[in-house]
């Protein structure tokens, strides 16, 4: 929320242009805002400071614990600021790369929330939705290796675009998914059987042959101790 409309405008760009981030709502009016903002469904509300009416400090304060990220160019709030549990404090002009660190610490401590149960990336379609219990295998990207290729559980695929294998294992539950080699993670429900070295999956090639897939050395003993 910023109001002035050029750093609405360049904040919603910014954020349109980081993967897993959605935009649901901008507004240049605390008052609008805070009439609306029970109806809607969102994660992390930014905030600049000095606005008319009530400031940005207020507005978090009403918010009642919902997570918020101050973006000012006043830095001499930013203490203020993490007394109210920021999450961040962004000094304009905001930079993409400084956006998407503060926003990946609200998808981590989601992440860390029980009961979480999806994440958002960018990938062929669009910005997605991925849920956990959807996802059976997601491998390297044939074409570009910084996709990844993922298998639903109705056989279906998605490509997530520009994402590293560590990034989705942060997003992943460690319980249900497991790094197998290099370039594969694997859901638990989607193993039909295993040997010392290969691992059989319930997906089918185009050939309808079951899935093999390569058990890595240094990843083979993490992964005795997870499947049992």
């Amino acid at each position: 929320m910023d109001d002035e409309l050029p750093g609405l405008t360049y904040l919603r760009m910014l954020c349109e242009q980081i993967p897993f981030a959605e935009v649901v709502r901008c507004f240049d009016s605390p008052e609008t805002f805070l009439k609306q903002h029970e109806q809607l469904d969102y994660d992390v509300c930014l905030l600049d400071i000095h606005m008319p009416g009530l400031n940005g400090m207020e507005v978090a304060q009403l918010l009642q614990s919902r997570p918020v990220i101050f973006v000012s160019a006043h830095p001499e709030y930013a203490i203020e600021a993490f007394n109210l549990d920021a999450i961040d404090f962004i000094k304009k002009p905001v930079s993409r790369d400084r956006l998407e660190k503060a926003l990946s610490k609200v998808m981590n401590r989601l992440n860390d929330l029980p009961g979480k149960s999806y994440f958002i990336w960018n990938t062929n379609l669009g910005k997605s939705t991925l849920y956990f219990n959807e996802i059976t295998y997601i491998t390297t990207g044939e074409i570009d290796k910084r996709d990844k290729l993922v298998y639903m559980a109705d056989q279906g695929t998605l490509l997530l675009k520009n994402i590293t294998i560590d990034r989705l294992l942060e997003f992943l539950p460690a319980r249900d998914f497991i790094r197998v080699n290099k370039s594969d993670i694997i859901n638990r429900k989607a193993i039909q059987a295993y040997t010392f070295d290969e691992i059989v999956l319930k997906l089918k090639t185009a050939r309808q042959l079951p899935m093999t897939i390569t058990l890595g050395d240094i990843y083979r003993r993490a992964f005795q101790d997870w499947i049992l």
